[in-house]
């Protein structure tokens, strides 16, 4: 399992970077604050939901911020949490990245299952996430 999600994210942040100049972390964070409540989290949900350490989610965040795709806030009823928010700018490449995002998870992954294959894989995945 782990070799072939490295396998498939190895190939998916190639041609991200490639073709959007963003890792899959950097638009893994895109989309999250784009469903997000105001497009904006907390910095560590962000961390929770990418799977990286808090420090590795500050220096991508900074990354984000740098390219113009999010802006810090602090929280106004908590001076200790911070915030990302997502920009326009941020919007904009997350939606122009998304098409070769899910393109890319369907020829590096997807299209190497039958459709039996991914309905058994979704009903084992909510064995454990369920």
């Amino acid at each position: 399992m782990l070799e072939t999600h490295t396998h498939v994210t190895r190939r998916l942040d190639a041609e991200m970077h490639a073709e959007h100049g963003l890792s899959v972390s950097a638009y893994e964070v895109l989309m999250f604050l784009a469903d997000a409540p105001e497009h904006r989290m907390r910095m560590s949900d962000i961390a929770a939901r990418v799977l990286l350490s808090r420090s590795g989610c500050t220096r991508l965040v900074d990354r984000l911020v740098g390219q113009g795709y999010v802006t810090r806030c602090a929280d106004g009823s908590d001076r200790r949490g911070l915030y990302a928010e997502l920009t326009a700018a941020g919007l904009d490449k997350l939606t122009a990245a998304r098409r070769t995002h899910h393109d890319g998870i369907r020829r590096f992954f997807l299209d190497h299952l039958t459709a039996t294959d991914q309905i058994a894989l979704g009903d084992i995945w909510t064995r454990f996430t369920g």
